[in-house]
């Protein structure tokens, strides 16, 4: 199974401000940016399925690209930071900032998930999906959602992680065996 993630475009958020699910606006470029993306994605077309997360930065790019009536599926969201959400790194006076700085792979957010809990929503999604009757897949998500997918897929190791995220409007493809 051919999978084509595509992460949301821009968000309106200050640079360094923790948005996780928060549900955030897009910068006033997304139309300039989402015609780049849909023309991007032309050369995986066709799809036999297409899911979203819920969010509208997904929903918004998966609806511009054509795709208005996607499903939605909470599992494709992106790492719930709790506490932390929409406050910036560098004023979150969370004692337990520097024990995720130095292992964000195991330790959670105050109120919120840890790296891993995200592998663990997305192995389950991707999981479920190979036993779909599907051959060519496209979802809209978030750039934590598509680190997760490729490091399922054998494509990218944990250690890779965060230095291979995609850009916003990125597009990554990854091939699934059917389980």
């Amino acid at each position: 199974m051919e999978v084509t993630l595509i992460r949301h475009t821009s968000v309106d958020v200050p640079p360094g401000v923790c948005y996780g699910q928060t549900d955030v606006p897009l910068k006033p470029t997304f139309e300039e940016e989402a015609a780049v993306t849909a023309e991007n994605l032309k050369v995986y077309l066709p799809f036999n399925h297409i899911y979203t997360s819920p969010l509208t930065r997904c929903v918004r790019l998966a609806t511009y690209c054509g795709y208005p009536d996607a499903e939605r599926d909470k599992r494709i969201m992106e790492i719930n930071f709790g506490d932390w959400e929409m406050k910036p790194f560098d004023n979150n006076d969370d004692p337990r900032l520097q024990e995720w700085y130095n292992d964000y792979l195991n330790v959670a957010a105050t109120g919120g998930e840890s790296f891993t809990m995200l592998y663990q929503r997305v192995s389950q999604f991707l999981d479920e999906l190979k036993e779909k009757p599907y051959d060519r897949v496209a979802i809209f998500a978030h750039g934590g959602v598509l680190i997760c997918a490729q490091i399922y897929a054998g494509t990218l190791q944990w250690e890779e992680a965060f230095g291979a995220l995609p850009p916003y409007g990125g597009i990554v493809r990854i091939n699934l065996n059917k389980g």
